[in-house]
């Protein structure tokens, strides 16, 4: 009290009274009575007693100041800074001023407001509480809410807290409308040129916040409204609104990020359940278009759709099944569709809107038909049906369009930017199923076209019934002299004798005892009918091989096993079935269809697999009184024989035998060593001519380059220079072919098998004499040049 009177003595006025006061109001939070007096006092001595005595200053706040005034003051002080610093530093000046003015009644709003965004995380929702919130927060009487629309970013919705906003679009120039376009806060009272005419006649003030994002896009505008005349917005009011979007603006940003994944999620579980479905059912393309049109309605949540495909043949857009209604299930579409496959629509492209997206290649969203004059009318004249938005999507393959997608008014609003990038990805698995729909369609085709063609294949290819019943008939004889010996001459026989004769060493070798004699009689017939007509790798060729592995087997018994011998014999008859008289480089140089199929030993694992194609034919399988493992063994031994005839394989089988032989460590009992002896008695036997008598190895020379010659005419004729002992011009290379072909790959094989077998030592005997022979010839022709 000292202090007071000490700084506040009285100042007499003039006519000696003093000078008094009146206070007829709580100015400024202070209660003071009607007529009290207080000593005269300037501002001067009264700022500079708080500035000396400022515990006083916070005393007498704290006592006598409302909570509310405070606010007041602190914002009025925090907007002051704010001008001072710039509008850069406004965020940070915002969320300090939100640590002193938020009381625990608007934290309470905010943890209410947390615990619905767990609720229900929707970015409108999200803005709803927000909006509620602030209203509550500044002491507004209502608010509202508005979203940009969904179809036109430069126009509002009107949000009500429903789980879409309200179809009620604002006009250009409504307040809102300026608010969002300039994206400043705007606060306006009864009075003001911008102030509705329309709507509530109650309200008198209103305030508008914009919600900005960081990057600039406009998420909402809040309006606020206070109906008491006497109760304007303040900047205080702005502020504190603009202290809460400081908090939404986190929530909002959370809300979106889980509502991008949660969509992501759906969208990639839905694209999940379409592959399932469609992947599953491509027996029928009918059937196939239904279902995607039927999920590409769910997706988008359209009426009706349709499916166009391209015919690129004729530039036309052609569906049986269309007009898909989102009341039919996947189920009754199919009764459905049977309506419209008798009825198929076509139409040209570029014409109406599906024409247009296959010309262009190019989204077309349409939110009103009637006004788009691409949209063609005289369907809805026709069916009575009216349509209002349209969603029509390209499909592509290897960025070819081979489809159109429409979608036919959305059952809710209109289709947005979501609906185009949902649907958009969906086109792709769209097109990707439609692509092998008609891949399996054409498969399934050519599957049907390969089974007539092996049938008929099958029938020409297959003995008679009167060459079964003639060979069947005949006496077949137990033995046939000079069979077994190595210089048996084969082409003494005709066809049909060297069928027999097959037949008889087959007997002679494993009995009848595990074979039926007719399906053996059918099977060595057929086998005589796939030799072509060549001139070299036909059906004598093939007899002479199989006569030679007889003549192995027959000198060397015990060798080898008996499935051993059996796949040994039948590969040696089969090994150059369908041979077409061309060797592997020449299929592979010309590209021809097998080399497509066998990359390596391209003939071989023909032959093989013209074996198997004869033994699965009614009647002709040998094998079948053999166990199911015999069987197996049986065909991959004659799998591994015929390919051992492919001479590229000859030279790692020889280098491998050479140095177990020289080690001294090859073991019979070793399967790996056993099947390197098998291809090595394979190609001994496949080059049995260069071991038979001079006569027989000479004529066989000469069919063997007759068959060379025709094979460089064809190399020719495709544009190949032949090698020099294929072409036709130049005969003189024979002799110095045939030293050459003898003494790198002849002699070393049958040393290498007289060595492990020594009972087919007459045939490296036979061998090197006929090389002596071609030597002889080699030098005449070099004396006579």
């Amino acid at each position: 009290t000292h202090r007071i009177s000490k700084w506040f003595a009285p100042d007499r006025h003039p006519s000696g009274r003093e000078n008094s006061v009146r206070h007829g109001s709580a100015e400024n939070g202070v209660h003071c009575t009607a007529n009290s007096t207080v000593p005269d006092i300037t501002e001067e001595r009264v700022s500079a007693f708080l500035k000396c005595h400022p515990e006083f200053l916070e005393t007498w706040v704290m006592e006598e100041v409302q909570l509310e005034q405070l606010e007041r003051w602190i914002i009025r002080r925090t907007q002051k800074e704010k001008k001072k610093t710039g509008s850069g530093a406004g965020r940070k000046t915002s969320l300090s001023r939100w640590k002193f003015c938020v009381h625990a009644d608007k934290r309470q709003m905010l943890q209410e407001m947390t615990s619905s965004l767990q609720r229900r995380p929707s970015v409108g929702h999200v803005l709803w509480e927000l909006t509620g919130c602030i209203a509550s927060a500044v002491g507004a009487d209502g608010h509202r809410l508005y979203l940009p629309d969904t179809g036109d970013s430069e126009s509002l919705c009107l949000y009500l807290g429903h789980a879409d906003p309200e179809c009620q679009l604002l006009g250009k120039a409504t307040v809102p409308n300026i608010v969002a376009r300039t994206k400043e806060p705007l606060r306006i009272s009864r009075g003001h040129p911008n102030f509705p005419t329309t709507g509530n006649n109650e309200l008198e003030h209103l305030m508008y916040e914009p919600v900005v994002q960081p990057d600039g896009e406009l998420v909402a505008v809040l309006e606020l409204w206070r109906k008491d005349s006497e109760s304007p917005f303040h900047e205080e009011d702005e502020e504190i609104a603009s202290s809460y979007l400081v908090w939404g603006g986190i929530a909002l940003h959370y809300a979106r990020l889980y509502l991008s994944m949660s969509k992501q999620r759906k969208l990639s579980d839905f694209l999940l359940a379409v592959v399932k479905s469609i992947f599953q059912d491509m027996m029928s393309m009918d059937t196939l278009v239904t279902k995607i049109m039927n999920f590409a309605q769910r997706l988008v949540d359209a009426d009706r759709a349709s499916l166009f495909l391209l015919d690129s043949k004729n530039k036309e857009l052609y569906a049986r099944i269309f007009d898909i209604r989102s009341n039919e299930s996947e189920n009754d579409s199919d009764s459905g569709s049977r309506t419209h496959q008798d009825r198929e629509i076509r139409f040209s492209v570029g014409k109406g809107i599906a024409g247009q997206v296959a010309r262009t290649g190019e989204i077309l969203n349409i939110s009103d038909a009637y006004s788009d004059p691409r949209f063609n009318r005289t369907v809805d004249q026709m069916t009575g049906y009216h349509t209002k938005t349209i969603l029509c999507m390209p499909i592509f393959i290897r960025g070819v369009v081979i489809g159109v997608m429409q979608m036919v008014n959305k059952n809710t609003g209109y289709f947005n930017k979501e609906d185009e990038e949902a649907f958009e990805t969906f086109a792709v698995y769209c097109g990707l199923a439609l692509h092998h729909a008609k891949l399996y369609e054409k498969i399934r085709r050519s599957e049907q076209k390969y089974r007539v063609a092996l049938e008929v294949l099958c029938y020409h290819n297959s003995c008679t019934e009167l060459e079964f019943e003639e060979t069947k008939q005949k006496d077949i004889p137990s033995s046939i002299p000079g069979i077994e010996e190595y210089y048996f001459n084969v082409f003494e026989l005709d066809d049909n004798e060297k069928a027999r004769s097959s037949i008889v060493m087959f007997i002679d070798l494993f009995g009848l005892s595990r074979f039926d004699k007719n399906s053996l009689i059918k099977f060595t017939l057929t086998v005589k009918k796939n030799y072509r007509r060549v001139p070299y790798h036909n059906w004598t060729h093939g007899f002479s091989v199989a006569n030679s592995m007889y003549a192995i087997m027959k000198h060397s018994q015990g060798t080898f096993t008996f499935i051993e011998s059996v796949a040994l014999y039948i590969a040696a008859l089969c090994h150059d079935l369908d041979h077409r008289g061309k060797n592997n480089k020449f299929m592979s140089d010309t590209e021809s269809p097998l080399a497509a199929v066998y990359s390596t030993s391209t003939m071989e694992h023909h032959h093989f697999n013209q074996t198997v194609t004869i033994l699965q034919q009614q009647g002709h399988n040998i094998f079948c009184q053999l166990t199911s493992s015999e069987y197996k063994q049986v065909l991959g031994h004659i799998k591994h024989c015929i390919l051992a005839t492919d001479l590229a394989r000859f030279f790692p089988y020889r280098t491998r035998l050479q140095h177990l032989v020289s080690s001294n460590t090859f073991s019979p009992a070793n399967p790996d060593h056993r099947l390197i002896l098998q291809a090595i008695a394979m190609t001994a036997s496949d080059l049995s001519a260069s071991a038979k008598p001079w006569d027989i190895q000479f004529k066989t020379a000469r069919v063997i380059f007759e068959e060379f010659y025709e094979q460089g005419d064809a190399e020719r004729q495709a544009g190949i220079t032949p090698a020099p002992m294929m072409d036709r011009t130049k005969p003189e290379l024979q002799a110095v072919s045939q030293v050459g072909f003898m003494t790198s790959i002849c002699i070393p094989c049958y040393a290498l098998l007289a060595q492990l077998i020594p009972e087919t030592k007459p045939l490296l005997t036979q061998c090197q004499d006929n090389l002596e022979q071609w030597k002889l010839l080699q030098n005449q022709q070099q004396e006579t040049t």
